[in-house]
């Protein structure tokens, strides 16, 4: 692939972090719906059994026509028919439900397990500017999948005492990811997520973060915030449920600063 057909191709980018409670799913859903709004076509793919992120559109328990991301992962059917469309001009789903528990055992046998989501997501780069991956808490075959489908991973931190705790193995995995599997994989960017700029500890998690990923660490801090909490129950975005609000603010300007950094 020529540089300048990578660039107008859709850039996958996986959410992930094994540790649960961090604002994965949270990001991915209000990130996507912000570069939505500011005009480009985004693509929200569900790779966790609890369908978190596929309620926190309103799409909770649908279906497309060719089914969810298990039977996405297990067919041979099109792409574009795991595609709902959601309440957000230029925002489509590609939905999970809690069948998807069994598919990490039925991949198992399948050829080319890891390269099940790079199989379905690869055709449609073309339709779409970028395409999120929310990823289980877990290091296990669907987040491998998501990593090897990816052309770069966005990590959300919470800022607690534990927050680099674990993340060597999702380092780890990466590291092994780039040798056998997918050599261009990336750190797309450390997102510091329910900070607290009142505490002592939120400031000093914020210092040892950005001293450990430099240059990586995103400027945009996401705060602890009620209504970044109460959307998902409304099935809808933060950034529309209350666009004045705090949380809402900052993922608009994380939009910003991502879309930024890939055009500089």
């Amino acid at each position: 692939m020529t540089q300048q057909q990578s660039q107008t191709l859709g850039r996958i980018i996986a959410v992930a972090n094994q540790k649960g409670g961090v604002g994965k799913t949270t990001t991915a859903i209000n990130l996507a719906t912000a570069i939505a709004l500011g005009g480009g076509r985004v693509l929200l793919v569900d790779t966790d059994p609890q369908g978190n992120l596929s309620s926190g559109v309103g799409l909770k328990g649908q279906r497309a026509e060719g089914g969810t991301v298990y039977e996405a992962l297990l067919s041979d059917a099109a792409p574009e028919s795991f595609i709902l469309a959601t309440q957000v001009d230029r925002l489509f789903l590609m939905p999970a439900d809690r069948n998807l528990t069994g598919a990490e055992i039925e991949m198992v046998s399948l050829p080319e397990r890891e390269r099940r989501l790079q199989r379905v997501l690869d055709p449609l780069r073309e339709q779409f500017d970028h395409i999120f991956i929310d990823c289980p808490p877990s290091l296990g075959l669907l987040t491998l999948n998501a990593l090897v489908a990816a052309d770069a991973v966005l990590i959300p931190l919470h800022c607690e005492y534990f927050a680099l705790e674990g993340l060597a193995d999702l380092v780890g995995t990466m590291r092994r990811v780039r040798g056998s599997l997918n050599p261009g994989l990336d750190i797309e960017g450390v997102l510091l997520t329910m900070y607290d700029d009142r505490t002592n500890l939120g400031q000093q998690v914020a210092r040892d973060v950005r001293d450990f990923f430099k240059e990586k660490v995103f400027n945009t801090i996401i705060p602890r915030n009620v209504r970044l909490a109460e959307a998902p129950s409304h099935g809808i975005p933060a950034v529309l449920y209350d666009e004045r609000s705090r949380g809402a603010a900052a993922y608009v300007a994380l939009a910003k600063e991502m879309l930024a950094r890939r055009a500089a």
